[in-house]
Parts: structure tokens; C-alpha cells; sequence
């Protein structure tokens, strides 16, 4: 009997900062109804998250990378025409170039009010946003097999999608500061790796029946099995600021994900390597995004990220065929010719800077360029 593919479905979830048209500043009062008009206009795929401030959109499950842009072209869309009303805008981008997290406010609800004591200020300083790909793989086993080979990749994913590179107001030389602030919970970082589902659900259960967390979804790691779908989860990316750049990295997920599945069909996996190896990598994205390279594990040194990235579009080549997102994964270069949104977001202030503008005024504009490339190519 042919062993069936897993589905490879796709669901996407963005976070966004709501700002202030005028002020640029995080809003810390939105209106009372802003909600309630997303879900009229988008329904259940909108919701608040931890800070007032933040907007939390997903997709429906897709079939295909053409279906998740069209379902974040519409969300997208959808948050912008209602926050308007409000004279407010959405940014997609992992932190506010200059607003403080002392001023912002936590979303009254259970959860959050219990996040919120339990981690004091560690979670009052998550004003942070981040995207999440959704893989459907409809096998328990699969999905801790495959979560251990793809944690290699993970900082490629987080260089290519680098959208925080400022903090209260200030450059803090790292191209994704999100992570620094993310990384103080527990629960976070790399993934453990398990040799079965059943040993995962073990530990988790044991974290359970200490009291300690209500289930899975309270695990926090750059990759995780979901809690509430039959999928594998890849959460280490900073939002996309451009829409294009969102489902080119969507669709590598899926590809990688894919390619995973090919090598154990064959009886081959790809490497482990150590977590303290991989941590430098991921290290490195969070400095450098793909500026200053990340180390081949197998030559022992740091080689160019273009080289890498060569390597990764070679091994999916396959893989983007049989998923029909080969155009999608090919603007994955493009990312490399003009740059992530920090890349974007550091020459607009320097831009500035260079005419004159006070730093406040520097973070204004970039601010600006944030609202604009939210709604690019929507």
C-alpha cells in the first residue's frame, strides 16, 4: 500500500502594532470597538493579543501559498480599513521604532492577567510581534521527527525575515531585538528534541501535573508541534513588514518541511547538530540578519549567507515544483537584493539623519516607512 503524502496545508498568523497617524506613537487606549469592527468585517480570524496596542490576524487553513496571500491581503486589508476609521494604522514590523513598553497596557483577559503575574516584567516588556507558519502534517510521529531536522534552519528563516532592529527609540546594532526580549520567558529558544511523540508528551505532562502550565500551547520554542492543529509550527520569524517577503518565507517553510519528508521517505535525514552550534547561527541572524554570514557546519567556518541560501533553493527545487510556489520561493533572492524591513528601516533613519532630522524625527520616518510597507502589494 502507497504511504499518502501529508497535506502540507498552510496557516499564517501576523501580529501588528497598531500606531497613531499622528503621533506615530503606539496607541495605548485604542478604541473600545476596534475590535468588535475587525471581527464584523473578518470574523474569528482577528483577534487582541497581550497589549493593547497589538492586533493579532490568521489565516484560514490553505491549501497552497496562492491561497495564504490572498488570505493575508484580505486580513491585512481588513485591519487597515478599520483601524483608518480610528485615524490609527497597522505596522507590521517586531517592535515600535521609538514608543517605551512602561507606557503600554495588557489586554483585559484571563489569560494575559495570569501571564502577566506569572512573568511580571519580563511580559510586560513583550511589545513584540512576530509570524507564524502553520505545516500540516496529519502524524504525531512525523511532526517530532521532522521538528528536530528543521531546527537547523531556523536561523536562515530569522535572517531573511528581520524587522527589529530599533528599541525606545534607538538603534541597538542587532537587526532582530525581538528575540532578546522574547527569549526571557521560559520555555523559549531551540526546540528540544524527543525520539518519539510520546516521550514529548511525557515531559510535557509532567510540566502539566506541576502546575506549572495549563497545556502545550504555554511552550514557547522557535518550533513547536501545535497545540490545536494537526501541524508543525515555525514561530522564530519577526514579522514581515512587505507582504511579499511574508509568503516567500511561508513558502519556504512549506518547502523545507516538504524536503524533510522526501529525505525520510528514503530512509535519510539530515544532520543533527549540536543546539550550541545551532544557537550561534541563530545568534548571528539576530545580529547580522545575512550581513555577515552564518557558519557552515560542515566546511567548520563562516561562509557567505548567499551560499547558503543557494544550497537551500537547490535542495527544494523539487519540492517548490510539486507545491506550485516556485515563483514565491524565488523571491526569497529578492529579500537578499533590497534588504529586510530592518535593512529598510536603518537607511530610512540614516536618510534622515543625513537632511538634518532630529533622532525623533528619524524614528517619525520611519514610522512612515513602516504604514507604507504594511500595505505593499496588498
Amino acid at each position: 500500500m502507497k504511504r499518502s503524502e501529508p497535506p502540507f496545508t498552510l496557516g499564517v498568523e501576523e501580529e501588528y502594532l497598531l500606531v497613531d497617524k499622528e503621533t506615530r506613537a503606539l496607541v495605548i487606549e485604542p478604541p473600545q470597538t476596534l475590535i468588535g469592527e475587525c471581527e464584523e468585517l473578518l470574523g474569528e480570524q482577528v483577534t487582541s493579543e497581550l497589549l493593547r496596542s497589538q492586533i493579532e490576524v490568521g489565516t484560514k487553513v490553505c491549501n497552497n501559498v496562492k491561497e495564504a496571500r490572498a488570505e493575508l491581503v484580505r486580513l491585512r486589508g481588513g485591519v487597515i480599513e478599520v483601524a483608518a476609521r480610528h485615524g490609527l494604522a497597522p505596522i507590521a514590523a517586531s517592535t515600535h521604532p521609538f514608543s517605551h513598553w512602561t507606557e503600554q497596557k495588557h489586554t483585559a483577559k484571563e489569560r494575559y492577567d495570569a501571564l502577566t503575574t506569572e512573568m511580571q516584567a519580563a511580559a510586560r516588556r513583550m511589545v513584540i510581534c512576530g509570524m507564524h507558519v502553520h505545516v500540516g502534517l496529519n502524524d504525531d510521529a512525523l511532526r517530532i521527527d521532522l521538528m528536530s531536522q528543521l531546527g537547523y534552519f531556523l536561523p536562515h528563516l530569522l535572517a531573511l525575515s528581520c524587522s527589529s532592529p530599533f528599541w525606545g527609540g534607538r538603534d541597538t546594532g542587532l537587526k532582530s531585538y525581538r528575540l532578546t526580549i522574547f527569549d526571557a520567558l521560559p520555555r523559549t529558544g531551540l526546540p528540544e528534541r524527543f525520539q518519539s511523540y510520546a516521550e514529548y508528551m511525557r515531559h510535557v505532562q509532567i510540566l502539566i501535573n506541576a502546575g506549572l502550565i495549563e497545556d502545550s500551547s504555554k511552550i514557547w520554542w522557535d518550533l513547536r508541534p501545535s497545540s490545536r492543529f494537526p501541524t508543525l509550527e515555525t514561530r522564530i520569524m519577526d514579522v514581515c513588514t512587505r507582504l511579499d517577503d511574508a509568503i516567500a518565507l511561508t513558502a519556504l517553510v512549506q518547502c523545507l518541511s516538504r524536503m524533510m519528508y522526501r529525505l525520510r521517505l528514503s530512509n535519510q535525514r539530515w544532520r543533527n547538530y549540536t543546539p550550541m552550534l545551532i544557537r550561534e547561527n541563530r545568534w548571528r541572524a539576530m545580529r547580522y540578519s545575512f550581513d555577515e554570514g552564518m557558519i557552515d557546519f560542515g566546511k567548520g567556518e563562516v561562509v557567505p549567507f548567499a551560499d547558503l541560501l543557494e544550497e537551500i533553493l537547490y535542495l527544494t527545487a523539487d519540492d517548490a515544483a510539486a507545491l506550485g510556489c516556485e515563483e514565491e520561493i524565488a523571491s526569497v533572492q529578492g529579500i537578499m537584493q533590497v534588504g529586510t524591513s530592518a535593512h529598510r528601516q536603518l537607511k530610512t533613519y540614516e536618510l534622515a539623519e543625513a537632511a538634518g532630522a532630529d533622532p525623533h524625527e528619524c524614528c517619525i520616518a520611519v514610522v512612515d516607512q513602516l504604514v507604507e510597507d504594511t500595505a505593499y502589494g496588498l
